[in-house]
């Protein structure tokens, strides 16, 4: 695995968030400021090897090792924590994600198996 597409995907997340949709009157609603974020989560699921193990309907994956995302129907937060901490079989990936990537990838899976 190489660093340099995941730091490319993230200045792309970045520079698509630019633009007004922080809340201060700039026109551009909830759903719109998710959805460059959402997107970026999904291109992180599947570029970090999170669908290499997991299933997960949204993205295409159908791995085999970790539990079905599409049946645990995990919360952001509950999906959150066991990236940053890992467990049962699963690898921590705070030291590979940065909290805004951890944070989109959770948003991503938790908005997914609600679908």
């Amino acid at each position: 695995m190489t660093r340099p597409p995941l730091i490319a995907l993230c200045a792309a997340a970045v520079l698509a968030g630019c633009g007004g949709g922080d809340g201060d009157g700039g026109g551009t609603s909830s759903t719109a400021r998710t959805a460059p974020q959402a997107r970026s989560g999904q291109a992180i699921f599947t570029t970090v090897g999170c669908s290499t193990c997991h299933t997960l309907a949204a993205a295409g994956a159908k791995g085999q090792v970790g539990p079905n995302l599409d049946t645990v129907k995990a919360t952001q937060a509950a999906v959150a924590k066991q990236v940053i901490h890992g467990g049962g079989g699963m690898p921590a990936f705070a030291n590979q994600l940065s909290p805004s990537e951890i944070k989109a990838v959770a948003r991503y899976v938790a908005q997914a198996v609600r679908q």
